[in-house]
């Protein structure tokens, strides 16, 4: 008989494993050049990347930034523990020195840039009269917005030292070669950790106009900033992006169809909807839960059993008292007070990490409805302290850092 617990769980791992940056960083590094390399970069997945470039070049000189509890040793490259997703002084710290060290590369040396998802709070270099003070407040902000991270990234781009394709103009004359893993839904190169090695197509005036739509209340230092000339970014007619180069080495989309091959090997047909899916992440859930009763009734969008299989990333707008949680595990709370009997859910972030605790995301199978009988979800999801109903209900999924980071991964069983 059909385990649902252990289903899920198992493509949740696949989905993981296939972004595994050791598996994908041999793949496409080339030789070592002959002059000098520096390593430099960050993200959740960043300290396994420089893992594997050492793995194959050896002891290398550099500076990479995680997230705490993140790291992994390696040979030579320094690797920086920070906060996600609001920055603090040790990233900030680190990301000046990385700043400093890409700027004294010269004609001949190269800059290999290991980028992953989460780089942009991590490597949170304030621009010219900005502080890290500034840096946090618009951070925070954004996160409570509800605004998608391609709008939130815009105006991080515009208020940094290095995003916005700015740590590549500082390495300039050297080659910049971009290893990169994307978190984001279309995988877009520019939204990547805020694109801090790719050209900017945005503006100084679009990043102004999502500060005003979203009525985001920032240090005034943020607006005299954005009113100076040293707030655009480098434009694709940069020199350095004649010498520049990018790989992306792992997207959401592989993860889900690693995940689809390990339902099909069940004897579950997959339904892959999508890796950019976008929206409230309580009302996506319910959407979920729709589309999930539909095929159980009538074989729409496909006949049972089968695995509605989604990644992209939702948002979580706090409106009222906020609790413990992510997007993910709210998400999930959201679909299992719609869902019928008979199906099930999982919900987590790839990184291993959803939110503000330290759960991947969180798991609605037959033991979980049981043990929610008596608990007031509608109250948890009202207070966004999904985590907490998930806690009680014994529906927390736990595995500490994956080390990589292809964004949210969701699958619904539908038997």
């Amino acid at each position: 008989m059909l385990d649902p617990e252990a289903l899920l769980r198992a493509m949740f791992q696949a989905a993981v494993d296939a972004a595994d940056p050791g598996l994908a960083v041999p793949k496409v590094l080339p030789a070592r050049p002959k002059g000098r390399v520096l390593v430099v970069g960050g993200g959740k997945a960043s300290a396994r990347m420089a893992q594997a470039v050492e793995q194959v070049w050896g002891p290398c000189e550099g500076l990479v930034i995680v997230p705490h509890g993140a790291g992994l040793p390696t040979q030579g490259i320094e690797i920086v523990e920070a906060a996600h997703p609001v920055p603090d002084q040790a990233g900030s710290d680190a990301a000046m020195r990385m700043l400093r060290m890409v700027e004294a590369l010269g004609p001949g040396d190269m800059a290999l840039c290991l980028i992953s998802g989460g780089g942009s709070s991590l490597m949170a270099a304030p621009g010219l009269g900005l502080s890290l003070a500034d840096k946090q407040a618009v951070n925070a902000a954004l996160l409570a917005s509800g605004a998608p991270i391609s709008e939130m990234n815009v105006v991080r781009k515009h208020l940094s030292a290095l995003k916005g394709g700015r740590l590549a103009a500082a390495a300039h004359p050297a080659m910049v070669m971009t290893l990169t893993i994307s978190d984001v839904p279309g995988d877009d190169l520019s939204v990547i950790a805020s694109g801090p090695t790719v050209p900017d197509d945005s503006t100084v005036e679009d990043a102004r106009e999502i500060i005003a739509r979203y009525g985001l209340s920032l240090p005034p230092t943020v607006a005299e900033f954005l009113g100076t000339e040293g707030a655009e970014t480098p434009k694709r007619t940069h020199p350095v992006f004649a010498m520049a180069e990018t790989h992306l080495i792992a997207a959401p989309q592989a993860s889900l169809l690693a995940a689809a091959e390990v339902a099909r090997a069940a004897g579950v047909t997959p339904l892959i909807l999508g890796d950019a899916i976008e929206g409230e992440a309580a009302e996506v859930g319910r959407v979920m839960a729709g589309i999930a009763a539909g095929a159980a009734r009538h074989g729409t969008p496909a006949r049972p059993p089968v695995a509605l299989i989604s990644g992209g990333e939702t948002t979580v707008t706090v409106r009222e008292a906020a609790g413990k949680g992510g997007r993910n595990s709210e998400f999930l709370l959201g679909f299992a007070l719609k869902a019928l009997p008979g199906i099930w859910g999982i919900a987590c972030d790839t990184d291993g990490r959803d939110g503000s605790e330290h759960n991947a995301g969180a798991i609605w199978v037959p033991r979980v409805a049981a043990n929610a009988r008596t608990v007031d979800g509608k109250a948890y999801l009202k207070a966004h302290d999904a985590y907490s109903f998930f806690e009680a209900t014994d529906g927390l999924v736990m595995t500490g850092p994956t080390h990589t980071n292809v964004n949210d991964f969701r699958a619904i069983l539908v038997l």
